[in-house]
């Protein structure tokens, strides 16, 4: 146990952001009122007795925290180890390409897409994607994550080689249609499509449905934490957003009102909810060789739509805007 505690300690140095690292040590030696000596033995010390990242115990605030709520969290390592068990590297494909999972769940995605090869080959696909309302588009490399490699475009005076000429230059290999967010989304957050991750459980053959957290951009073309955004909680049950929102910088306050918009966060209600969970519980039963899978959904005025999913559904995202450590909810699962 302690070999592999080391080892996972050399992966955190190596996999650490120096540049966001400082910045938030320097911000917790000021508050904390803490000399570096000390807070570095913290911080070493904490990855290897609970086998955190060097980023999760700032962005899990683990600076605040009692060594009894510090047990409670699911850290990077329990995390990883976690997804591998419920869903195997071998039976990851459909979810970690995204080609593959517009193939698989093409009724559900809501939206036009294509390859290079297939705009090329087909003309009226170009053109209603590339040429046709709301003139936005959305480039995409297939394996990416976490908001990495994707980007925005405005349309209106593009042509499709023009397009497909960026695509190839920049390594895109999956061209979207812009999803136009229902209009309540839209009101709270116009800047991006604001999604909601939900966490499905198969156990037993039946699907559980483990969190539900929606992510709501500021000023930003995508919602991810990683780009400046911030997450809230909302009611499995009801689709309603139980706190405020939480950003991954430790820097930032709490939300209570959208810092653009103005809109109040606690108490609002995603659309068609309802309909949104009988979506993902679908989904679930129809990958049954990957256990865990965190979805990706956007609510459009219609109807909720897939959006994508992930086998490494992310321990900040799901536990940071409850504030609480969740590791205790995966352990009956293993």
């Amino acid at each position: 146990m302690r070999i592999k505690r080391l080892i996972y300690l050399f992966y955190y140095i190596l996999k650490t952001p120096g540049k966001t690292f400082f910045r938030y040590f320097d911000y917790v030696k000021k508050h904390k009122k803490i000399s570096s000596v000390k807070l570095y033995k913290d911080i070493i010390v904490s990855s290897v007795k609970y086998n955190i990242s060097f980023m999760d115990y700032f962005q899990l605030r683990f600076f605040n925290l009692t060594p009894e709520q510090r047990e409670t969290y699911a850290g990077t390592g329990f995390m990883y180890e976690y997804q591998l068990k419920m869903n195997p590297h071998s039976r990851r494909d459909v979810l970690e390409d995204k080609i593959e999972f517009l193939k698989h769940f093409n009724a559900l995605s809501g939206r036009k897409w294509g390859t290079p090869e297939m705009v090329k080959s087909n003309s009226l696909l170009a053109k209603d994607i590339i040429l046709g309302e709301p003139f936005k588009i959305v480039l995409k490399k297939s394996r990416s994550n976490a908001g990495k490699g994707i980007v925005v475009l405005n349309s209106r005076n593009m042509s499709v080689p023009e397009v497909i000429g960026i695509m190839q230059k920049g390594g895109f290999d999956l061209i979207e249609k812009y999803v136009i967010q229902h209009d309540d989304l839209m009101q709270l957050s116009p800047s991006a499509l604001n999604t909601v991750r939900v966490v499905t459980q198969l156990h037993d053959g039946k699907v559980i449905i483990l969190a539900a957290r929606l992510r709501v951009s500021v000023n930003s073309d995508t919602d991810n934490l990683s780009t400046g955004n911030f997450a809230v909680p909302v009611d499995i049950k009801s689709g309603i957003v139980t706190g405020p929102g939480v950003y991954g910088d430790i820097t930032k306050s709490d939300v209570f009102f959208h810092p653009v918009t103005g809109i109040e966060i606690v108490g609002f209600a995603i659309p068609h909810w309802n309909d949104c969970v009988e979506m993902v519980t679908n989904a679930a039963l129809s990958v049954p060789t990957n256990r865990s899978i965190g979805w990706d959904v956007a609510i459009t005025n219609e109807r909720p739509i897939l959006i994508e999913g992930n086998h490494d559904w992310g321990r900040i995202l799901w536990q940071l805007p409850v504030k609480k450590g969740l590791k205790e909810d995966l352990l009956p699962y293993l």
